[in-house]
This record gives structure tokens, C-alpha cells and sequence, in this order.
């Protein structure tokens, strides 16, 4: 059993690589989530980097831009990832068609949109890949939530979730991707958010 204070204490001063080599060592089946948005190679990178066969787990909504598909396969086939894709269980082309679309923030049916486009491919994700430690890509100056996250913490079914790159700023995750020359999407869409400073519910239920 991980004591969770002890390790976020002892990690303090750790950097994201120091951390994730960490987190594979924890458990026998680690798995590092992604939307492919912007900055995510960044997170990517350094995951292979700790251990080059991870598993990467990407709820795709359908909904991606061209700009996230194209760097998305570019990151793919240069970093060699072994990615697992989950999509929604209805369209985006059937949702458009028979429910009207993407809806507002403050619709009704935003909730269920939600649900249906991001919640249930990434549970369904975790339930059939079963990891024992998740490392996502999160910071804390995204949103309020996040700024009271902790870099290791207990998730559902007992996953370790592990957010090794929480401190890091904006500025931090552009000058790695310089230094790696590493691709960024510049145009992305989640259509779960809205905002993207607005929380989905993946990390504040998960």
C-alpha cells in the first residue's frame, strides 16, 4: 500500500520524468491518458521516455479537429506509441443529426452530451484495460480544480493517478516542446468543456 502523503512529500522536488519512472514502478500495468490536444506531446514524450512500450489511452470523441488528428498520428508513428482508442458509442454524426448537435454549457442536455462523448469511452477505457497507475497530463493553472490537485492521489477502483507535470506552467511545456522539436496542436476542440477552464467531470469524478 502506497502511503500517498509520504510519496507527494518525497516527489516535491521531482521532475515529471523522475516522477513517471516512479509511477511505472508502482504497478504492473500503467497506462498514460490523452486527448491529443495542445501540449500533449510534451506529456507523451516523456512517458516513453520512462517506459517506451506504455500503454496510451485516448477517449476520441469524434469531434477533433483536423489539426488534433494529423499531430495525433505524427506523434503516433515518431514515438512509436502503442494507443488505444475508444470512441463514443453513438456518432457525432447521429448526435448532430437526431439530437441537434453539440449543445450550449448550460443546456439540458449538455449533461447527457458529456456522458455519451467523454465519460463513458474513458470508464469503459479503465474498466477494460484495468490499469494500476494513470498518469494524466493536468496542471494545476488550467483550472480551479485542478489548483488543488496533488501530483500522486488515490483514483477510482484504487488507481494510482499520478500527475507529474501539475506544476508546470505554460511557458515550461512550450519550451520543451522547443527543445524536443516536438509538433502542438494549435486548433482544438472538446466539446465536453466548452471552456477551457471548465472541468468536464473526468478528473473531478475519476
Amino acid at each position: 500500500m502506497i502511503d500517498i502523503s509520504k510519496m507527494n512529500n518525497e516527489l516535491a522536488d521531482a521532475t515529471p520524468l523522475e516522477i513517471i519512472e516512479w509511477a511505472v514502478k508502482q504497478g504492473n500495468n500503467s497506462i498514460v491518458s490523452t486527448h491529443f490536444g495542445p501540449f500533449e506531446a510534451v506529456v507523451l514524450h516523456t512517458a516513453v521516455a520512462a517506459k517506451k512500450d506504455i500503454t496510451v489511452v485516448w477517449a476520441d470523441s469524434g469531434y477533433n479537429t483536423r489539426d488534433t488528428y494529423v499531430v495525433a498520428e505524427k506523434l503516433i508513428g515518431s514515438l512509436g506509441l502503442d494507443v488505444k482508442v475508444y470512441t463514443p458509442k453513438i456518432t457525432a454524426a447521429r448526435w448532430d443529426n437526431a439530437f441537434g448537435g453539440v449543445p450550449d454549457v448550460g443546456e439540458e442536455r449538455h449533461t447527457e452530451f458529456t456522458e455519451n462523448f467523454k465519460l463513458e469511452p474513458f470508464t469503459r477505457a479503465l474498466k477494460e484495460v484495468a490499469p494500476d497507475v494513470w498518469i494524466t497530463g493536468v496542471r494545476a493553472e488550467q483550472t480551479e480544480f485542478r489548483k488543488n490537485m496533488e501530483v500522486i492521489s488515490q483514483g477510482a477502483d484504487g488507481v494510482i493517478k499520478v500527475a507529474p507535470f501539475l506544476h508546470w506552467k505554460e511557458a515550461d511545456m512550450q519550451k520543451y516542446l522547443n527543445e524536443n522539436n516536438l509538433p502542438n496542436v494549435q486548433n482544438y476542440f472538446d466539446p465536453t468543456k466548452g471552456l477551457s477552464n471548465r472541468e468536464c467531470g473526468l478528473h473531478t469524478q475519476l
